[in-house]
């Protein structure tokens, strides 16, 4: 078996990735964290998630992130499934965030995209089927 368990992120402010995440993912914690030195730099981490995935978080961020709308290198966005999109959303807005992108409207899948606070684009996908072939279409 192979999954993915985190993602390593670097952030401008602690507390503003945590008040967009927490939106998100209300079941989630703070796992741990501390302060070190990277590279010759001071900076606070913290590890935000559940028993088995979580997303490392690490003040001090600087520069622009790539823009979404380009084709420069890096990260374009990443996904989470979510069991219920509406209630997603109604988290995100009460928290004071709003939708970047609707998905393509599809017969078995919806799908909304948020920018974080440093401009990361995270899209939660809610799938409206169990069947593979229905999930995984490409048209």
């Amino acid at each position: 078996m192979m999954r993915l368990e985190h993602l390593n992120l670097v952030v401008q402010n602690l507390d503003a990735s945590l008040a967009f995440y927490r939106a998100a993912f209300p079941h989630w914690q703070v796992r741990g964290g501390g302060e070190g030195e990277w590279h010759g730099v001071q900076r606070k981490w913290l590890h935000f998630g559940d028993e088995y995935n979580y997303l490392s978080f690490n003040d001090g961020g600087k520069g622009k992130m790539r823009p979404n709308e380009g084709y420069d290198l890096g990260l374009a966005h990443f996904a989470y499934v979510v069991s219920d999109l509406k209630s997603l959303m109604a988290r995100m807005e009460q928290a004071g965030f709003e939708i970047a992108i609707k998905g393509r409207e599809d017969t078995y899948s919806d799908s909304v995209y948020y920018l974080d606070p440093d401009g990361i684009e995270v899209e939660f996908v809610q799938y409206l089927t169990d069947i593979p072939s229905e999930r995984n279409r490409y048209v």
